[in-house]
């Protein structure tokens, strides 16, 4: 990856930082979400200042980021999937649903 191609780069509240590139985003909302184009400010946001994390229970690397959005004028949440040890998004979503995983980190009030 060259500097150039780089899409955000973004500490989370766990002090560690996590980047995507444009081509990875571009394949993001080209295949596998198309809805998420022009997210690009909420994805940042969800894993600057996210809801709460939870780290998976398949992968202890893997974290979510969960905040609650506004899509189509009702109550969701964006999940960022992000591998800690690497650093980079693997997947951006936006669901109602909260997946399993051991909650290490809230929002507090």
């Amino acid at each position: 990856m060259g500097k150039h191609d780089l899409f955000f780069d973004v500490t989370t509240p766990l002090g560690f930082r996590i980047y995507t590139t444009k081509t990875y985003w571009e394949y993001i909302i080209a295949i596998k979400h198309p809805y998420l184009k022009g997210m690009k400010s909420d994805a940042i946001a969800t894993l600057e200042a996210p809801d709460f994390i939870r780290r998976s229970k398949v992968d202890e690397d893997v974290y979510l980021f969960y905040r609650e959005i506004k899509y189509n004028n009702k109550n969701y949440h964006m999940c960022v999937v992000a591998n800690k040890g690497k650093g980079f998004v693997i997947t951006i979503y936006i669901t109602d649903r909260i997946k399993e995983g051991v909650q290490i980190w809230e929002k507090s009030e």
